[in-house]
């Protein structure tokens, strides 16, 4: 059985193009970002897309509680092998992006969530966790450099947008450190990035109606060329518009995450319906 296993362990996996699949391989970065993470035992970790489980070996390590989230199916039963042997190893086969973390939660401990996430799911996935935000503890992945860029930017960068609003209303963002291409195989035309997320636990600007917030920073950056009069000229009426407390010709690029929230708060009162925020 042995001899068998170890086998199974040795047949090669190619990485998939349609997972977004790129083996991270360079073992000063894998130490680097586990250093980052510091696992502790007790810790409820999860990784999403452990791979051929590079990270996940010395997250396994480390004594945590060990969650793992592969949604290649012939990855599943060789992670299972490796990993089999350590106490409160649990591996998913699922797709990260309508997976359920709330149900690796327990006894009300947070969860510290870990990732190489695939280029081409990062931002929608990035959406889908904060929805978790409050029954985490941090967050630490591997991104396009761009990608973490964005997240941190500040209101008058060239970045600045959408998806750094958002996650910051959620969350502090650390850029920790990059990373090449010739770290993963196969290597990635983009240079990489590892950032932390840490969820506020008491957040500085706090939303009324989250919805309206999220609705009015989406519909605000959809043409962000655009004043903010003639992006949001659908959505509110002349006399609403006229009385906001920022200049309507202003662009969306230069408003603090403060002021979205205020203008968002300040819209309850208006025309300003809520509905189903589009990704961009």
């Amino acid at each position: 059985m042995k001899k068998n296993s170890g086998s199974f362990l040795q047949t090669p996996h190619r990485a998939r193009k349609r997972f977004g699949q790129n083996f991270l391989i360079d073992q000063g970065v894998i130490r680097e970002i586990v250093r980052a993470v510091h696992p502790l035992p007790g810790d409820q970790l999860v990784e999403i897309g452990p791979g051929k489980g590079a990270i996940t070996q010395l997250l396994a390590d480390s004594g945590a509680q060990l969650s793992v989230i592969e949604l290649d199916r012939d990855l599943v039963p060789w992670l299972r092998v490796r990993f089999e042997k350590y106490p409160g190893f649990r591996l998913f086969q699922a797709d990260a992006l309508s997976f359920d973390f709330a149900q690796l939660m327990a006894n009300d401990q947070p969860l510290r969530i870990v990732g190489n996430l695939p280029y081409n799911i990062s931002t929608p996935l990035i959406f889908h966790l904060l929805s978790y935000a409050e029954r985490v503890s941090d967050m630490h992945f591997m991104l396009q450099k761009e990608v973490v860029k964005r997240m941190a930017a500040q209101p008058g960068d060239s970045a600045y947008g959408r998806l750094g609003i958002m996650v910051q209303y959620h969350c502090d963002v650390e850029e920790l450190f990059e990373v090449p291409p010739e770290s993963f195989d196969p290597a990635p035309k983009v240079d990489s990035a590892i950032v932390r997320l840490t969820p506020h636990r008491e957040r500085p600007f706090v939303a009324k109606d989250y919805a309206i917030f999220e609705r009015l920073v989406n519909l605000s950056f959809q043409q962000r060329r655009k004043t903010l009069r003639n992006s949001l000229k659908g959505a509110l009426v002349a006399e609403v518009m006229d009385r906001l407390p920022v200049d309507p010709n202003a662009r969306a690029e230069t408003l603090s995450l403060e002021t979205f929230v205020q203008l968002s708060n300040l819209l309850q009162a208006s025309d300003f319906i809520s509905h189903p925020s589009q990704q961009n």
